[in-house]
């Protein structure tokens, strides 16, 4: 019996361990500091997935059909996310004087180019995603009925900041 309760108090010692006993740190306005988000290498598949399955419930819930991801319209958006790091500022166009419209043409898009959503943050994609369905316009271009495909990209800096781009299709 001695035994028993020797193995039950180790074991539980060794779940206290577990637990994390740390406070989140707070700011200087008593909320809980943000914590860095890091995207694993090798996780865009997931994330761009987990992108389309929100986008098309929201789509859903508006009564909209559902998208696809498309594979130019991502490179479109890769182009774009990282250009924006280059310039060091979220806007729709690029470096070169290209515009989204430009970009889908230049990657063979043959359909029709409906919108451009940006980002410059340091929240995960759903997070990002909530902002923009928050903006009227933003939540137009994610919910127009007329899109039937998506591309959706981002690059992360070292610092952690992350440039986002979505862009609809028809």
């Amino acid at each position: 019996m001695a035994r028993l309760f020797g193995f039950l108090f180790a074991a539980l010692l060794v779940l206290q361990s577990c637990t994390s006993t740390t406070t989140p740190q707070m700011g200087a306005d008593g909320k809980p500091l943000p914590r860095l988000y890091r995207i694993p290498v090798g996780s865009t598949a997931k994330l761009q997935f987990r992108v389309l399955d929100s986008v098309n419930s929201l789509r859903q819930a508006a009564g909209a059909s559902p998208v696809q991801l498309n594979a130019q319209l991502n490179a479109a958006a890769a182009t774009h996310a990282r250009d924006m790091s280059v310039q060091n500022r979220p806007w729709h166009f690029g470096s070169d004087g290209s515009s989204p419209l430009d970009r889908v043409r230049r990657v063979g898009y043959t359909g029709g180019m409906l919108g451009e959503n940006i980002s410059e943050t340091y929240e995960t994609e759903l997070e990002t995603l909530g902002a923009w369905m928050e903006q009227e316009d933003t939540r137009r271009v994610i919910l127009d009925k007329r899109a039937i495909n998506m591309g959706f990209a981002w690059y992360q800096e070292r610092s952690g900041k992350i440039w986002w781009t979505l862009i609809m299709g028809s």
